[in-house]
């Protein structure tokens, strides 16, 4: 099943296309040179949060060094899809030791929340702004990955986060897309507007863009980590301790106390990033890890196990057979990812039976090579354990049909020359929920990933996770450490991921033409963001895929939705795979938003 690492597309009209990837003058195999060096490769959803990564390697750090250089500086270049006060999941090899571990960066429901909080206070719906924050561990993920896993201080790996928050950045075509999108929506929160429209209007391409309240809020953990004295980890454990239980935390909870909101000092100070083992499945020589429940993560780990047995290599790439095949797979998963996935502290998650060969070959079954599933195909039932509803999952709002927008997300990935691996997909976006007006920056909003029927395993409850659409992924091969691949984009996220990984090993591309490739998604199964719409049958589709290939799949039952030739609804990959054999780094990253990857 598994082609040649980093095999050459010499015959690109016969994988996928001459005009789906080559460039206009007929030569290229992928219109980005791939970044490929021996030393440590950075990849992420910006060019400058890349290159911040890259500088922290450069000066000796390790990859989970650069990894959180990277989080950091995206949550000021790209403040409009991720934020200090956001979710930050990190899955991280330690090449010294062997093991993969999670760090989960996802809050926890305050205390004082209940169903009944929302019937009577929100007329038994999740409301836009405070009421759907959790406690802000994305701060605590970094800080945890740093003190764990890296050598250098806060101070360090902050430098350029820093440095473009004081000094600005220039805003970029993605960028200015977000804030037109958005405008009228952060207008009601004066702080947001004060960000991302200085004087009340919408900033040009290449102006530059300056948060100075973000930029002092992370003085003052500078600060307090210079006057802790000790060793490294004291000093950044004092920044942990200052932002959870110190000033910050206490300014976090009076906002949101003003605001309306639940979080109260006592969340605060009980939170604390959670470090767990990995979700994997062996995929031919590829072992594939995932974080758990707690995420979709292991949704992608089904989706696997129902193809194992499948010659995708003899559909043809992105064939309607092909295309047909990945799509039902995905809707069969996803009926168990809303029956099953929950936080796996409050829900018993049958992941032995899920995961095994004998529960994929049952339900590979439900897989019609000539007719889509329009409604979601119905659960699993295993030996103990039962799904929590019935053969369709309760929505919030019943017939659940139309369009949904998500908030989004942005990713980056490093692997240095030890082989150590981090993959981290951070988000919640400050464009569509409040900023603190002092500290620069808001608390995640990401309960809105809950359900509020009481059923449902990811039903919102006191001090539980809700289940979190990002996702990084970390891959070994032989054993070896080889691949961090994550991208953003809601519930597409484990379908790009999922198609990127098959480019790379049942079609043999490199890091750069698996980005590339022409992609699809589909959406007949509830959004992960409240309400929690579905589409029924619509299969999304970018527009390279070909007139024959969609016309094909419109006859087996899809319901098309056309997106455009490079759509950024169908993610924005970032991958790094290391060659197991010469040990040289090669990494990709998706044109389709600002992501850039380095290496040297």
């Amino acid at each position: 099943m598994n082609a040649p690492f980093d095999t050459i597309y010499r015959d690109a009209s016969t994988r996928v296309g001459a005009s789906d990837m080559v460039g206009e003058e007929g030569s290229r195999a992928a219109f980005r040179p791939i970044a490929r060096g021996a030393r440590g490769a950075v990849s992420s959803g910006h060019m400058l949060a890349s290159v911040a990564g890259y500088d922290l390697l450069r000066a000796g750090g390790n990859a989970a060094d650069a990894g959180v250089a990277v989080g950091l500086c995206l949550c000021v270049v790209e403040h409009d899809r991720t934020s200090f006060g956001g979710v930050a999941p990190i899955i991280y090899y330690d090449a010294a030791m062997g093991r993969v571990t999670t760090i989960d960066g996802l809050g926890r429901w305050p205390k004082a929340v209940s169903l009944d909080y929302f019937k009577e206070h929100h007329g038994g719906r999740f409301s836009p702004g405070i009421s759907t924050a959790i406690t802000p561990l994305a701060m605590d993920a970094w800080l945890a990955a740093l003190q764990r896993f890296g050598t250098r201080s806060f101070e360090e790996v902050v430098a350029q986060a820093l440095a473009y928050a004081e000094e600005g950045f220039p805003v970029s075509e993605v960028l200015r897309e977000d804030i037109v999108e958005y405008f009228d929506g952060f207008q009601r929160w004066p702080a947001n507007a004060e960000v991302f429209s200085p004087g009340g209007r919408i900033p040009e391409v290449g102006e530059m863009l300056r948060q100075p309240a973000l930029a002092e809020s992370i003085r003052r953990m500078i600060a307090v980590e210079r006057e802790a004295g000790g060793n490294r980890e004291a000093g950044i454990q004092a920044v942990r301790d200052f932002f959870y239980r110190g000033e910050i935390g206490r300014e976090l909870v009076a906002f949101s106390e003003r605001q309306g909101g639940l979080l109260s000092m006592d969340d605060m100070q009980e939170a604390e990033a959670s470090m767990e083992e990995s979700v994997s499945l062996a995929f031919g020589d590829c072992e594939v890890h995932a974080c758990s429940s707690w995420t979709q993560g292991p949704a992608l780990l089904q989706v696997l196990a129902l193809l194992k047995d499948d010659d995708l290599r003899a559909m043809g790439h992105n064939s309607a057979e092909y295309v047909h095949t990945l799509a039902e797979a995905i809707k069969i998963s996803f009926a168990d990812r809303d029956a099953y996935y929950g936080d796996p502290n409050f829900v018993d998650v049958p992941f032995g039976e899920l995961l095994s060969a004998a529960y994929a070959t049952e339900r590979r079954k439900l897989i019609d090579p000539g007719k889509a599933w329009i409604d979601m195909p119905p659960p699993g039932e295993l030996r103990g354990a039962k799904p929590y509803f019935g053969r369709r999952p309760p929505h919030e709002d019943d017939p659940a049909t139309g369009e949904q927008a998500n908030p989004d997300t942005t990713v980056g990935a490093v692997i240095d020359a030890s082989g150590n691996i981090f993959c981290a997909a951070p988000s919640d976006p400050a464009l569509r929920h409040p900023i603190d007006a002092r500290l620069g920056f808001g608390i995640s909003p990401r309960g809105t990933q809950s359900w509020l029927h009481p059923n449902h395993p990811s039903v919102l409850a006191p001090g539980k996770r809700p289940r979190l659409t990002t996702n990084p992924l970390l891959v070994l091969r032989d054993g070896k450490p080889w691949m961090a691949l994550c991208t953003p984009g809601g519930d597409v996220q484990q379908q790009t991921n999922l198609q990127v990984f098959l480019n790379i090993v049942v079609f043999g591309m490199n890091a750069q033409q698996a980005t590339e490739a022409p992609r699809f998604a589909t959406f007949s199964f509830p959004n992960s963001f409240y309400p929690h719409l579905i589409r029924p049958g619509e299969l999304a589709v970018e527009e390279r895929l070909g007139e024959g290939v969609i016309a094909d799949l419109a006859g087996r039952g899809h319901k098309i939705k056309r997106w455009p030739a490079w759509s950024g609804n169908a993610g924005g990959a970032c991958v790094i795979l290391r060659d197991p054999e010469s040990l040289v780094l090669h990494a990709g990253a998706d044109p389709r938003r600002d992501a850039y990857a380095l290496a040297y």
